[in-house]
């Protein structure tokens, strides 16, 4: 399969799971400790998780739409899965990037919305990356180690667990079982692209905030979602990883 032809399928392929994230982007997108959505904001009961978020039961058109669009995620999906496609190639691994995208941005819709990562999406998050790396392992032409992978997941999530220990106020322990899962998948191409998605993802929220303090929209205590930029820094990371593999 030509490159530009893998791209647009895994475009393609991005598009569609966008389209199905709205729905439990919505429903996860609750305050800790409160339970799921299952009603709409008109309160008539949610049919499923996947799908997009729109009640044809709601009289008033304004409130049968609800939840983030469905352009805006689908277009976000498309952009990510192709980058990975581009960077990666048709290396075994691509398919589990391919899986794992689509979740990577419902956490961070999610994490924008309420500043919460479900506990049901990082903590299975890990153990599925390393299994799907240990079958990529076992086909030719892959260009990782899942050994690596294997360290690369326990060393990020204890240094997260140590950052939420010195100062739990601003880092999460949602964000701690996530790095476990983005460690795995950095740890794939090695320990220089763990510490490049790790500084990345610092970078990106270090701009963020102070851009947010600039325009006065934040001060210097203001807590922000961190798992957004965990996740564009790991997705950074795998770009160069698997681009220099």
């Amino acid at each position: 399969m030509s490159t530009g032809l893998l791209i647009a399928v895994a475009a393609l392929w991005g598009a569609a799971a966008g389209m199905l994230l709205p729905r439990a982007a919505y429903r996860f997108s609750v305050p800790a400790e409160e339970a799921w959505r299952e009603l709409c904001p008109g309160g008539h009961p949610i049919g499923g998780w996947i799908g997009w978020a729109r009640c044809g039961e709601c009289s008033d058109v304004r409130k049968q739409a609800y939840g983030p669009g469905v352009a805006a995620l689908s277009l976000a999906t498309a952009l990510v899965c192709a980058g990975l496609a581009a960077a990666t190639g048709t290396r075994p691994e691509l398919g589990v990037w391919l899986l794992l995208g689509p979740v990577g941005v419902l956490l961070a819709v999610v994490d924008l919305r309420v500043k919460r990562l479900p506990d049901v999406l990082t903590l299975p998050l890990a153990g599925v990356t390393l299994v799907l790396l240990g079958v990529a392992a076992l086909l030719p032409e892959h260009a990782g180690d899942w050994t690596t992978a294997l360290y690369g997941a326990l060393a990020l999530g204890a240094f997260f667990f140590v950052l939420f220990l010195v100062n739990p106020g601003g880092m999460g322990f949602g964000d701690v079982k996530l790095a476990l899962g983005l460690g795995a998948a950095l740890g794939w191409y090695g320990w220089p692209t763990v510490m490049l998605g790790t500084l990345a993802a610092f970078l990106l929220g270090a701009l963020y905030g102070g851009a947010l303090v600039v325009v006065r929209r934040a001060g210097r205590k203001t807590t922000i979602a961190f798992g957004p930029f965990l996740i564009g820094g790991a997705f950074l990371g795998l770009l160069i990883g698997a681009y220099a593999a």
